[in-house]
């Protein structure tokens, strides 16, 4: 039997077309800009998603919080109307306990560390946490330390005493401030730079990329050291299209995460680096060395706070701590 060309390119067209209606395309929100490290990462994860599962699974990248703010975008994905979201460990403790362990100040000793503990099996304990939630988490991206910026050096606990500081909607941000004698003022992250040009707020804490990518170095002149915090921003998908999904197609998601949290981890120092060279040189932006030891002093008893109100919480600090040694 012989079949036209006409024919044979229709019979192609409509397997396409069957191959493409069978493709399942994931959305995934997050309110940093296109040009930012963790936006790199989500696109790299995206591409080893597409080459693991051959095209038939696809996500789809919304930048700049084009599908809702990050505590929005949480609720969407609790309910299953949103299939990803990447939000941050301090946010997320809000919904689930077991990241109030990461947000403690100076509980990471070094930037190592901090990596061993996100890609070990407590890592891998604290995202599935959350699965009664309506959510888990697939995999952390570093984001190296947080610490103070103002128009005012922060050398020492008694310089924050009366300073406004915008922090993230957390129990721990904001008895961390609390402790280092400043006043904690939860601010959504794209409210912030108008809130610190127009002195609704004195200072922010963060890492160096917001001086750059979120233009904050034009507000806030002084990044004063004290690496206070390090906090993971964490990659999740609904517990809803996780079950949708096929074994074959979940382990190729966990794939893909885990192999973007390593492509992260490579470019973060040196994108960071360089954004503090930029904050210098175009935004005079002046950075500070901060002797650490009272501000360690002074936030310490965060620690048995934590372990005294959960039990959970206070096998995962004793878990990290060990970690260290």
């Amino acid at each position: 039997m012989k079949f036209s060309k006409i024919t044979m390119l229709a019979a192609a067209g409509m397997l396409a077309l069957s191959v493409s209606a069978e493709a399942k395309t994931l959305r995934l929100n997050h309110n940093n800009p296109e040009d930012h490290p963790l936006h790199k990462s989500m696109e790299f994860m995206a591409k080893r998603v597409n080459e693991l599962t051959n095209g038939d699974l696809k996500v789809r990248i919304y930048a700049n919080a084009q599908l809702g703010t990050q505590r929005e975008s949480m609720e969407l994905m609790q309910n299953g109307s949103l299939d990803m979201a990447r939000s941050n460990a301090s946010e997320l403790e809000a919904f689930e306990e077991s990241y109030g362990a990461l947000n403690l100040p100076y509980i990471f000793t070094s930037a190592d560390h901090y990596f061993d503990v996100l890609s070990s099996e407590i890592g891998d304990d604290i995202l599935a946490a959350s699965a009664d939630k309506g959510f888990i988490g697939l995999t952390y991206y570093i984001e190296g330390a947080r610490s103070f910026y103002a128009n005012k050096e922060i050398r020492s606990p008694a310089d924050l005493k009366g300073m406004k500081i915008r922090v993230q909607p957390s129990p721990s941000a904001i008895r961390m401030v609390e402790l280092l004698g400043g006043n904690p003022t939860p601010i959504a992250w794209g409210e912030l730079y108008s809130a610190l040009q127009q002195g609704v707020v004195d200072g922010a804490e963060n890492n160096p990329m917001a001086l750059t990518s979120a233009r904050h170095g034009e507000v806030s002149k002084v990044y004063s050291d004290d690496g206070h915090t390090m906090i993971p921003s964490v990659v999740m998908i609904s517990t809803t299209t996780w079950g949708d999904l096929s074994a074959e197609h979940q382990s190729a998601m966990r794939q893909a995460a885990k192999d973007s949290m390593l492509f992260h981890r490579e470019q973060w120092d040196a994108m960071s680096a360089a954004a503090v060279e930029q904050a210098k040189a175009d935004l005079g932006v002046k950075f500070i060395e901060v002797e650490k030891g009272p501000f360690i002093e002074a936030v310490l008893p965060m620690h048995e706070e934590a372990a005294a109100k959960s039990k959970v919480v206070a096998d995962l600090i004793a878990r990290i701590k060990a970690k260290a040694q």
